[in-house]
């Protein structure tokens, strides 16, 4: 079986997640999409983080329906903070039998050279790469040439960040139609984001 792993920390999981995710279970080789819950991100600020238990739970609430999309929460009992290449080496000793591959946005690709140990996530796994729109010219990543990266081909282009919900949610904006029903009431719930 082929799994394609989804990293992010999901604060929160919105609907652009799960137009890629699905678009690559239905549209590419990848069997199934695991959307790993990442604790802390290297090149990301903890500041600001809902707690691991709630951004899993709604990642959970969001794939319920989605049979080839699962919750994985396998970086939260591994060394903080998180590296790719590190999780990959882990799952693939617990996993023996998949075959994994790393999904993500062109605009991770572009800062791919500053992860840890990049070459060898580069020559042993094949990273799928879901074009974003630009401002600037969207080719000319030397590593969109490399065999094992392949760009995502007539994806729909979502434009939502989590950023923009949480904002939006402080302000007062009905974003209700960017998540998934039960993550909106999961947020509303504990008034997630209002302050």
């Amino acid at each position: 079986m082929k799994v394609g792993l989804y990293f992010g920390t999901f604060n929160p999981i919105h609907i652009g997640h799960l137009v890629i995710a699905n678009h690559l279970v239905q549209f590419t080789d990848i069997d199934e999409v695991w959307m790993v819950v990442t604790p802390h991100s290297p090149l990301k600020k903890k500041k600001g983080l809902l707690e691991d238990f709630h951004r899993i739970h709604m990642v959970n609430l969001a794939t319920a329906d989605y049979d080839h999309i699962k919750p994985s929460d396998i970086e939260f009992n591994l060394p903080q903070p998180n590296y790719t290449v590190n999780t990959m080496a882990h799952l693939h000793e617990r996993y023996p039998k998949y075959e994994f591959a790393l999904i993500m946005g062109q605009d991770n690709l572009d800062s791919f050279t500053k992860w840890k140990n990049y070459e060898v996530l580069l020559a042993e796994y094949s990273i799928y790469v879901y074009p974003r729109i630009f401002s600037g010219k969207q080719d000319d990543n030397p590593l969109l040439a490399h065999a094992n990266v392949h760009l995502v081909e007539n994806a729909p282009i979502m434009e939502i960040s989590a950023t923009f919900i949480r904002d939006a949610i402080k302000e007062g904006k009905n974003i209700k139609p960017l998540l998934d029903k039960e993550v909106w009431k999961y947020i509303d719930h504990n008034l997630f984001f209002k302050k």
